[in-house]
Order: C-alpha cells, then sequence, then structure tokens
C-alpha cells in the first residue's frame, strides 16, 4: 500500500474542490444572426449564454444533412418529415429525430424532453423543446419551434 503525505491529500481535496476564477464555467457566445450593431461601435452585438444556445439548438434542427460545408454528417432532416401525413406516426418520428440531433451535435445541452404537436388546420408542427444548458443547470429552458413545409 502507498503512502501518502498529508499535503499532497489537502491538496487534493482543495484542488477537486476549487470554485475559483480559473476554472469558472465557460461563457458561450455567438454572433448576433440579425446583424445588429453593438451600442457605441461598428462591431456586430454579440449573443451570450442561453440566448446564444437557444439559437444553436433551433439552427441545429431548421438544418439538413449535406448543409454544412466538410461536416455532411450535421443536421435533423426535418424537412424530409413534414412532408409526409400528419399521423401519431409521424409527429414521434420527427421528436426522435430532433432528440438524436441534439445529443449527438449539442453538449452544451442536456435535453429533458421534446414534444411535437401537430397543427393540422396550418399544416405544421408545434415542437417543444425542455433542456438545461450545461453552464445554468438550475435554469429549465423552454423553447418552441414552428416547423412548416414551404413549397
Amino acid at each position: 500500500m502507498a503512502a501518502y503525505s498529508t499535503d499532497a491529500i489537502k491538496d487534493a481535496y482543495t484542488d477537486g474542490t476549487f470554485q475559483g476564477r480559473e476554472r469558472a464555467a465557460q461563457l458561450y457566445s455567438d454572433i448576433d444572426l440579425f446583424f445588429s450593431p453593438e451600442i457605441g461601435s461598428k462591431d456586430i452585438s454579440k449573443v451570450n449564454d442561453i440566448v446564444a444556445v437557444k439559437r444553436s439548438v433551433r439552427n441545429l434542427i431548421l438544418t439538413n444533412f449535406y448543409e454544412k460545408p466538410f461536416h455532411p454528417e450535421i443536421g435533423c432532416g426535418v424537412r424530409d418529415i413534414l412532408f409526409e401525413p400528419m399521423t401519431p406516426v409521424t409527429a414521434y418520428i420527427l421528436t426522435m429525430k430532433i432528440e438524436v440531433a441534439i445529443q449527438n451535435y449539442e453538449p452544451r445541452v442536456r435535453l429533458v424532453g421534446v414534444r411535437a404537436i401537430p397543427d393540422l388546420d396550418n399544416n405544421a408542427y408545434n415542437v417543444t423543446l425542455e433542456f438545461y444548458v450545461v453552464n445554468a443547470p438550475t435554469e429549465l429552458v423552454n423553447m418552441e419551434v414552428l416547423l412548416e413545409r414551404l413549397r
């Protein structure tokens, strides 16, 4: 059995429970896709944390396979489902595709649930996502996306 000094054990304990600035949670940021200028400068404004992750999830859901250059595997493929007849099975397949895409390609999200409710009058699906952002695990994010087919 190896003998460890008390200093090494104390250092390991303080290292494991350290909550200083060097190991603070990473700040998620992205550019504003509306390209609105930042106040006081000529730069494009940024979006941070939950807003950046929500926009990333929405873009991932609306991305088809082979749309991203050099990454044909990234996508959700929901547009193929939108042209199928609206049945409960189709809604279930839609939720499964969204869940798989988010779990595989969005590491900043811990997914809680996805619901796709068909809106038969408007030929659309109301998709509700519930997830936690990894940096803010105490705040449940509810996000709604309307998926409709366009001709």
